[in-house]
Order: C-alpha cells, then structure tokens, then sequence
C-alpha cells in the first residue's frame, strides 16, 4: 500500500483548522486588496533591505552557502539575494529567513503571540525562483513579482491571525513555530500544490511542535534567535516538497487525545482561531522596523530616550534614577538586569536600548557589539533604572482599534531636578504613522541597496520598486536575477 493509499485508508476528515488554513490559501483572491498590496510591496522592500544590511555583519554571513562544501545547485538552484548562492530550495529558505531576520529589523506583529511575519520571504523566494527555474511548479504559468506579494499577504494572514489568540510563549515556545505553518501553507500552494497537499504539508508542519524560547531569554540569550526563523522557514519548504511527493499527512494533528498538537504542546488547550477568519488584516496591520534594530516592544521607549537626550546627555554624572513605564509584554521579554553576554542579549534589553538613546542620541546595529557595550557609562545608567508596567499601556496593546506599544521614560537628577516626562504611544513603523513612516521605509532601503550593490545596479532596484506596475508584472526569476550580484 503506497503513502497516499495508507493516508486515506480508514481516516477521518481533517481536523477544521487544517482545512480552513488550506482553502484560504489556495484562495488568492482573499489576499489580493489594494491596501494589503500596497502594503506587500513596502513589505518586500523593507524585508528585502533587512537582509542586504545582514550582509555587513560575518556573524551571519559565515552561516550562509550551501549546508556543505559542493552541494551548490549553479542554474538551477534558488537564489539568495544579495549574494551569488544558488541551492536547493529548503537550504535557500534558510539563507534569506536568516538575513532577514539577523539584525532584528524586519516588521513585526503583536498579538497574544509576537513574531516576524516577513521571516517568511525565505519560503516564498526559495519555492517561488525553484519552482519557475526547475519546472517543479508545474503547468500553472509562470509567477509575477504580484504572485509574491499575495504570497507574502497570506503568510503574514496565517501567521498573524493564530497569533491573536494563541500565547505560545506562555508554555515557554517560541514564535517561529508560525512561521514553519505558514511557509509550509504558501509554499506548497506555489509550487502547485493541491488541497489536499496543502492540508498534508501543514499537518506535518504541526507535528514538529515548537522549538523552546531558550535562546530569546538571559541567561542563554545567543545567536539562534537570528537564525531560528530561517529554520522554521526553510522546514515549511521542506514540508510542502515532501507534501508534493505524495508524502501522507495526519488528519487528526492537532485535535487527537494525548498525542494532538493541542495536548501536548498547548497542554489540552484548543487552538483558538478569531471569529474573523483569513482575509488581509495582518499585512494591512503590521509593523515596520523604522527606526531603530530594536525588539518592537522598544521602539517608543527609544524613541523617548532620543527626546531626552539633549536634556541629559551633558548630565549623565547626575542621574540619580530613570523611571521607565511599559506594558505588560514588554516588561516581562526584554527587562533585563545584570551582565549581557552577547549582541543578540543586549538588542533585547530595555535598558540597554534606553541607555544608549541617552547617551547618544542614536541607536544602530553597530551598538550592540562588544566595542560598543563596553562604554561604561551604559551599564552605569542601566543600574539606575526601574521598569514598572503601566496597566493602562498593556489595556491599548491589547486593544485591536487601539494597538498601540507605548512606553515612557522619565529622568530623574540629583537635587530634586527632573526631565519631563516622554511618552511615545505609537511606534513610525504603525500604522497610525504610515504617511510619516513610508518616506523613512523607503531611505532606509535605498541605504541598505547602496550600500551593497554597484551604483547602476542600485538605481535600477530602486527605480523598480519606485514603479509599482513594473515591478508587478516582472517574473519572478527575473526579479532575483536583478537582486544578486
């Protein structure tokens, strides 16, 4: 009896979220809004962006290439932009989700779960540039740079909208695990995937469970958490390339006693999927990285301490303590005392990130590194510090017509003095802030393409992605053939 056979063979249907997931992406018609789109393509190019800038920084360019020495797939392979790696398809996924992901200044979604739902770029190039390149998407016509966009819109959907009502991180996983459901969703569907195949990739993707919260929280913070989300997305390809083999799924996945997703990794709670559905509410909603390469729940507490600078940067002998008010998840990811060990330890550090906007006035990438931290003046401030959660912050992030991710900070001196009180309710990247935001978006990708590529390769990216029907109607390998070097 064949795979296929075994997976019908006295079998009940499919669990209803199965289902649901598959037919919405199977369905791009629901993902295809001028507003989701117009969104999808500042959302490409700032993802895309994030990644050539990850380029600059060994720690993370020393993880790309092929999983071994030769195992390279020149013209026929699946491009990593930016650089000159062609591979097969679940290693490539890899390839981007890390870059992108590196320097931890891709958009953002906050709900009862946090996550990155671009991460998911790496499964929709890799499967997109495979598939059209080696013919294994089949007969379905070749796929437009739209195509993607669509793609990015229903993996953001999926991801997002299980993150409204499921707190993964409550039972101590880590967010990524919606990235390999929602790469495994799209990338079978792009590589011409049926319903059923769809339904099998992501009933495998379930069963992989979660990976631990372990390397997000001191004092094992480490590298892992910039490279987990090209893990989770490179085994959605993995899943949907085996779903297509024939590979048989698990119908009962997530409900069946004892062994089911749901008892043993949500501990016999139900998956909860909102009364909404699947339409473009993510992408719609997100949250661009702007300003700063910061955890999002920091974003505004930044951007207060760069108000503040100009009041304190000349006083810093006199602090005498610095009041800091967040909301609920911010206090409980990135509160941190006592010594951080690493890069990827202190870009999650509230007071860390606080610190050096006082100082400085700025906060980049280049802060985090050991050169950088070992100014003693940070863990100084940083030991004068108090975190509370203001309730009333933690109330309108959870508000769904609110959203918000506020923090204040004010500074108090010896003597009595005091700064004014900064609160910052939304961050630029919101979407309350989009007109002042999308300008911003738009620098911050021209300096990471100028940056990395020739000048007349850099103007001709940046005047495509300035050409919104253009870049539409271009086909997707020749899309990533324009974006390596």
């Amino acid at each position: 009896m064949s795979h296929a056979d075994l997976a019908r063979a006295d079998r009940p249907p499919p669990d209803p979220l199965l289902l649901q997931v598959a037919d919405y992406a199977l369905d791009p018609g629901r993902a295809s809004g001028a507003l989701a789109l117009d969104t999808a393509r500042l959302c490409l190019m700032d993802t895309l962006g994030c990644g050539f800038l990850a380029l600059r920084y060994p720690a993370c360019t020393k993880l790309l290439g092929p999983i071994v020495p030769g195992a390279a797939l020149p013209g026929r392979g699946a491009r990593v932009p930016g650089t000159a790696h062609e591979l097969e398809p679940v290693h490539a996924a890899f390839n981007t989700g890390a870059m992108v992901r590196w320097l931890d200044f891709n958009d953002t979604w906050l709900a009862a779960e946090w996550g990155h739902p671009s991460d998911n770029l790496g499964a929709i190039l890799a499967a997109a540039d495979y598939g059209e390149r080696s013919g294994a998407a089949g007969s379905r016509g070749a796929l437009r740079v739209r195509d993607l966009l669509v793609a990015m819109v229903q993996a953001h959907e999926i991801q997002g909208v299980l993150a409204l009502g499921n707190a993964f991180n409550r039972v101590g996983l880590d967010h990524v695990l919606l990235v390999r459901i929602a790469s495994a969703a799209v990338a079978t569907r792009l590589l011409g995937g049926s319903r059923e195949q769809v339904v099998n990739a992501l009933s495998n993707a379930f069963l992989d469970g979660g990976a631990l919260r372990t390397y997000r929280h001191a004092p094992n913070t480490g590298s892992r958490k910039s490279w987990a989300a090209g893990d989770a997305t490179s085994r959605g390809v993995f899943h949907a390339i085996l779903a297509l083999r024939g590979e048989m799924g698990y119908p009962g996945a997530l409900t069946t006693a004892a062994w089911g997703f749901q008892d043993v990794v949500l501990r016999g709670k139900p998956l909860a999927v909102p009364a909404q559905g699947f339409g473009s509410y993510v992408m719609e909603n997100v949250l661009f990285k702007i300003s700063f390469p910061a955890e999002f729940h920091a974003q505004t507490a930044v951007e207060a301490a760069l108000a503040l600078h100009p009041e304190v940067a000349a006083r810093l002998g006199d602090v005498e303590r610095i009041a800091i008010e967040t909301q609920e998840s911010g206090r409980r990811i990135i509160d941190k005392t006592g010594p951080l060990a690493n890069p990827a330890d202190r870009d999650h550090c509230l007071q860390y990130m606080v610190a050096v906007g006082l100082i400085k006035g700025s906060l980049s990438a280049s802060d985090y590194e050991d050169v950088a931290a070992a100014d003693p003046r940070i863990d100084s401030l940083r030991l004068r510090m108090e975190v509370a959660e203001n309730p009333a912050f933690t109330r309108d992030y959870l508000d769904p017509g609110k959203r918000s991710i506020a923090n204040a900070i004010q500074v108090f001196f010896r003597g009595g003095a005091s700064t004014r009180r900064v609160c910052v309710a939304y961050p630029v990247g919101h979407r309350l802030r989009r007109g002042e935001g999308i300008p911003l978006l738009h620098t911050k990708f021209e300096g990471a393409v100028r940056g990395h590529f020739p000048a007349s390769r850099a103007d001709s990216i940046m005047g495509l992605f300035s050409d919104s029907a253009k870049l539409d109607a271009m086909p997707v390998a020749q899309f990533m053939g324009m974006l390596v070097p």
